[in-house]
């Protein structure tokens, strides 16, 4: 199943570290970093679930759930959760699909055959409280993901949604955004009333924070 940007979240359930869930009634409210793994106990994932759980002050200043998978039985994942905790020095406190049987996995697209039959490739699904697909990343294997880049597209979705705006190249909170091209100038001035500047009639850039 290939999943688009702006399709709805697909629903699953599923048992996790935490208990059973239904995503759709467990994400309620809240945006979701939905992250995938290879498998349980290895280096890379070990890593990257370990910043997830330090970085669970951050997410929450979000309002956003992270949301592990692994192609792995819960009982493996609270297992391996003791050698993150040991390993990273953090207390992971949020929850891990279980996924044996690739249900899951497949469905969201993240069995690659070239890299693996078995294993999930690093997936990244940020979802909106609306239940919404609003940003896919894929690693392979191999390479670790930059929990700066998901922190900063959240805080750029987020801002978008609240002020209308665009953002520009390596945008990081409290930078100038660009005033889409749909807005017009009249509109704008209530939208915007401390102006922008505007470098072509395309391209206007404002502050909103």
């Amino acid at each position: 199943m290939t999943i688009h940007i702006g399709d709805t979240a697909p629903n699953f359930s599923a048992d996790t570290t935490k208990g059973p869930i239904d995503l759709h009634e467990w994400a309620k409210g809240s945006w979701v970093f939905f992250f995938s793994h290879p498998a349980d106990f290895t280096p890379v994932c070990t890593t990257e679930m370990g910043r997830t759980a330090q970085l669970a002050e951050q997410f929450a200043a979000r309002n956003t759930k992270p949301l592990g998978l692994s192609t792995d039985t819960a009982e493996e994942h609270l297992k391996w959760i003791a050698d993150v905790n040991d390993t990273q020095n953090t207390d992971l406190q949020f929850p891990i699909v279980a996924d044996p049987d690739l249900a899951i996995a497949t469905l969201y697209d993240m069995i690659h055959p070239q890299q693996s039959d078995t294993q999930a490739v690093r997936s990244v699904f940020i979802i909106d409280p609306a239940l919404k697909i609003r940003l896919t990343m894929t690693y392979p294997m191999s390479v670790g993901r930059n929990f700066d880049e998901i922190l900063r597209v959240i805080d750029a979705l987020q801002t978008g949604d609240a002020n209308r705006i665009a953002t520009p190249a390596d945008w990081n909170k409290g930078d100038k955004v660009i005033i889409p091209p749909s807005i017009s100038n009249d509109e704008a001035k209530s939208l915007f009333p401390n102006g922008w500047e505007e470098l072509r009639p395309y391209l206007r850039m404002t502050n909103v924070n």
